[in-house]
């Protein structure tokens, strides 16, 4: 469902992008080329500023919003998902919140208040709050990232991990054309 917020703010999705019919979509967001928006996901953009101000949610293109995932934001801030990312199953993204290209994001997985580097892998169950995680840094499964971690002892992301996030994006860019292929028929 794609719906206005009570400022009249409604989506723009791109025509190639996919939105499954139980997702939800409400208010300034900008979807671009080739997304994949899966089952149940709820993209929010509702909330203003003091002074009424509304920054928009955006998705880059060929990234992949998977089926249950939360994306909001607190007091109008601005959500920003880069190019070929991928938010997996459930996760929740609430803004303040950048998440760069080419990052995959796992099941579960809260991201609040932070910045997500180019090419990084959030694992599963993971939290990163309050903080900024340069590119390419890995975040193992249900690890916790806020200010006071000392990122020297967070991992750099390694090539298998990154081929499986790229397997990923590749995965449901391909389902966008199958979905988008049969969507007259759901």
């Amino acid at each position: 469902m794609i719906r206005k917020n009570p400022r009249g703010d409604q989506p723009i999705v791109h025509e190639s992008a996919f939105v499954d019919p139980t997702a939800i979509l409400c208010g300034r967001i900008v979807v671009h080329e080739n997304v994949f928006i899966g089952p149940y996901a709820v993209i929010r953009a509702d909330e203003v500023d003091e002074t009424g101000h509304m920054e928009p949610i955006t998705v880059g293109a060929h990234s992949n919003i998977q089926d249950g995932v939360v994306i909001h934001s607190k007091s109008g801030a601005a959500v920003t998902i880069g190019e070929r990312t991928s938010i997996a199953h459930r996760a929740i993204v609430h803004g303040p919140c950048t998440v760069g290209p080419d990052v995959f994001i796992g099941f579960n997985s809260v991201l609040f208040n932070c910045t997500i580097g180019e090419g990084c892998v959030v694992r599963h169950n993971a939290v990163v709050d309050g903080c900024d995680l340069p590119p390419g840094f890995y975040v193992p499964s249900t690890q916790r990232i806020g200010p006071r971690t000392d990122l020297s002892t967070i991992p750099k992301v390694s090539p298998k991990a990154s081929e499986f996030s790229e397997d990923v994006a590749r995965t449901n860019n391909t389902l966008v054309q199958g979905y988008k292929h049969i969507q007259n028929e759901l």
